[in-house]
């Protein structure tokens, strides 16, 4: 407990406002991210941002009216800039300071995307990893509810989204107490808290003197403490991480928090875009596919092998990771093991994605231990992703912790076996089928014995043909699509509304 805590509860959900009786379950949503896929992203949270709005504004029981408010970054292209209109500006407060912030809108594929203007903060190379992160993300947070002046919107609950947008729910409940207005906070990776020093909360917090214990942790501030502490309710992106949180070896220090506030979580899955991802349709790939038709997914396998400059060979396996290169996606264990499986095995490796330098440069070794077997693709392109969901055989996905993952619900959607670790949003959505039915081979302890033997059990599969077939048309039948979660996110926000 964080020697700052005075033990106060959280506050109470205000009475509703007689329209917003949820007999007619109409209501706003204001969902605040710090990237959305297609504008700018890094990952899983641009990609849940950019579909979560789509999901829930196509419920046909519900008329929910759900918009989307990012920052304006550099990286975003013209293509959508021209289209934008410019609804205002104003000067903001941020610590001892104002700020500039202008605010431009645009309607995309039946979605209202509103986005936040500064050129100090947000004209960078990148979204993420500057030295004054806490300060643009604080401003953004605080943006969020100032543009509530210039947009023509007035929402029943802001959802904000990972430790960028954690100040949102503290400055509503500490500072703008906005009467008929209540927070969700959704975890999507506990691992990055917004942990700073004490400084910050003067130099930028500016929280009132008295408020100060919601960010304060441990003797520092925790910008992801505060928002739990703060916000009606917390979800995370699926029901096993919800769990998980608990543990201190998932929470990075905050299982005390979580503990604390278990009584407002929810785990929700996360669900994919099934209209981007779509092996029928894919302008990606060179042979659209379905389950109807699965024969189609054979000369994306020889294409794949084309372009990762393996042998062309319709009988061996390719195995693939489309993945940062970081611990928590489990690369030490590929370490460990992969030089052993490609050395006893007639098998082909194929690895897509960037992280730490050293595990880069082990890939780019062992494909030059192994020409003919493995390739390294030290690169990100979603062109190529698309390629390798549809032309490998199986999906290689060894998480140390993984709140949801996407990879494995597109490799699935691919007809792509996957073989993952019984963790978090993987354990949710991937059912193990060595012993009968399933959708991919799950292993428990995080060991290179286990990673390995599930390696070795897909690999035995593969070669019984038509056993290896069933499960591939199994895998292009499933249905990850946002249609059922949205529906979970509709729960709780009429929860939290009829609190």
């Amino acid at each position: 407990m964080g020697s700052n805590y005075r033990g106060r509860p959280m506050k109470k959900a205000r009475p509703r406002k007689p329209s917003a009786v949820k007999e007619k379950m109409q209501y706003n949503i204001l969902f605040a991210s710090p990237e959305v896929s297609p504008f700018a992203g890094t990952g899983g949270l641009g990609e849940v941002a950019g579909s979560l709005p789509k999901a829930l504004k196509s419920i046909k029981s519900s008329d929910i009216d759900c918009r989307v408010i990012m920052p304006l970054y550099q990286s975003i292209s013209d293509e959508y800039r021209k289209d934008m209109d410019f609804l205002g500006c104003a000067e903001i407060p941020i610590a001892w300071k104002h700020e500039y912030m202008g605010v431009f809108s645009l309607e995309y594929k039946g979605v209202t995307y509103y986005f936040i203007d500064n050129e100090y903060y947000f004209k960078r190379d990148g979204l993420y990893g500057y030295f004054d992160d806490c300060e643009r993300f604080t401003y953004f947070s605080r943006a969020v509810i100032e543009s509530l002046r210039i947009i023509d919107f007035v929402p029943d609950i802001i959802h904000a989204n990972d430790w960028q947008t954690a100040m949102v729910p503290v400055f509503q409940n500490t500072i703008y107490h906005r009467e008929f207005m209540e927070t969700v906070f959704t975890i999507h990776n506990i691992e990055y808290q917004g942990h700073y020093g004490m400084d910050v909360l003067q130099n930028v917090l500016g929280l009132p003197e008295d408020k100060t214990y919601v960010v304060e942790y441990h003797g520092d501030v925790n910008l992801m403490k505060g928002a739990i502490e703060s916000s009606n309710m917390v979800s995370t992106v699926s029901p096993s991480y919800a769990n998980e949180l608990k543990d201190p070896f998932y929470s990075f220090g905050l299982d005390h928090i979580i503990r604390r506030n278990e009584h407002k979580m929810r785990g929700i899955l996360n669900g994919i875009d099934t209209r981007v991802y779509n092996p029928s349709t894919d302008p990606f790939i060179v042979s659209n596919y379905s389950y109807n038709h699965p024969e189609g997914k054979l000369p994306n396998k020889t294409e794949l092998q084309k372009a990762a400059g393996l042998p062309v060979r319709e009988d061996v396996p390719v195995m693939a990771v489309v993945s940062r290169l970081v611990p928590a996606k489990g690369m030490d264990l590929i370490l460990e093991t992969m030089d052993g499986i490609l050395d006893g095995n007639d098998v082909q490796f194929i690895l897509l994605g960037t992280g730490d330098g050293h595990y880069e440069n082990w890939f780019r070794g062992l494909a030059e231990r192994h020409p003919d077997k493995a390739a390294a693709l030290i690169y990100f392109d979603n062109g190529m992703s698309h390629k390798v969901y549809a032309g490998s055989d199986i999906f290689i996905m060894p998480s140390r912790s993984e709140p949801c993952g996407l990879s494995q619900m597109i490799a699935c959607r691919y007809g792509t076996v996957p073989v993952v670790r019984e963790t978090g949003g993987l354990r949710d959505s991937i059912k193990d089928c060595t012993l009968g039915d399933g959708n991919g081979f799950l292993f428990g302890d995080f060991t290179s014995d286990a990673f390995y033997h599930a390696v070795m059990n897909a690999l035995n599969r593969y070669h019984d043909k038509a056993n290896w077939q069933k499960l591939v048309e199994h895998d292009l039948r499933m249905n990850f699509s946002w249609a059922s979660q949205a529906k979970e996110y509709q729960k709780m926000y009429e929860d939290i509304l009829t609190y």
